[in-house]
């Protein structure tokens, strides 16, 4: 007896022939036609001719889904953009440090990467939507460190940097990385900047990278 495997799709059809077809098909005109296939399988199809000698069985592979990466091992040509923030210096230029020295550790040369310094983080979008918008740039990563104080003044501004960063790049079509600190202390940011938290303008270098190289070489 024939067993299908779960998953499989089912169905009868009767082989069509016509007049001038060879005689010797026509006893098989009453025999039905089984094919099964499945998406998430190979793909299998038995065909009876009224001869079970006569059988034939053909697989094939299923077609995985196409995937696109950026890569950081291939900058060579890609030209980035820094903006850096002034406020909270002490940790920016720890970021600002952390995210040069990947830089050079994944080969981008320095006449390839221009910084430029704001007064303050709440000032990054508009500066990183002008370059985004100059076509001279791959990806365009945003340092900055907003600490929480006794106002709600933090609020605004770690909510503004946050959301205009996200809006340059999407008016831009080039891609800014937040790379702006939002801590309670300054504890929780000089971590964060080199300390056992590790560096995050370190990371937020190698997303710039790899967001560069997957929209120059697969998404333009």
């Amino acid at each position: 007896m024939a067993s299908f495997t779960t998953g499989y799709r089912l169905s009868l059809a009767r082989p069509s022939l016509t007049s001038s077809s060879p005689q010797h098909l026509l006893p098989s005109l009453n025999r039905p036609v089984l094919s099964f296939s499945s998406t998430s399988f190979p793909s299998i199809s038995l065909v009876s001719t009224g001869n079970l000698r006569s059988r034939s069985i053909v697989a094939s592979a299923a077609v995985g889904p196409k995937r696109l990466l950026g890569s950081l091992t291939s900058p060579q040509g890609l030209k980035f953009a820094v903006v850096v923030a002034r406020f909270n210096e002490i940790v920016t230029n720890l970021l600002l440090e952390g995210a040069l020295e990947t830089f050079r550790r994944y080969s981008v040369k320095e006449e390839d990467i221009t910084v430029v310094s704001v007064p303050g983080s709440f000032e990054i979008p508009v500066v990183a939507q002008k370059l985004g918008k100059t076509g001279a740039y791959d990806a365009i990563l945003c340092i900055g460190a907003v600490i929480r104080g006794d106002t709600t003044h933090y609020d605004a501004v770690a909510n503004s940097a946050a959301s205009g960063v996200l809006s340059a790049g999407l008016s831009s079509g080039v891609p800014c990385i937040f790379g702006v600190l939002t801590c309670d202390d300054m504890d929780q940011a000089l971590n964060r900047a080199g300390g056992k938290s590790g560096n995050k303008g370190a990371e937020a270098a190698l997303t710039a990278i790899e967001m560069a190289s997957l929209c120059k070489h697969h998404l333009s």
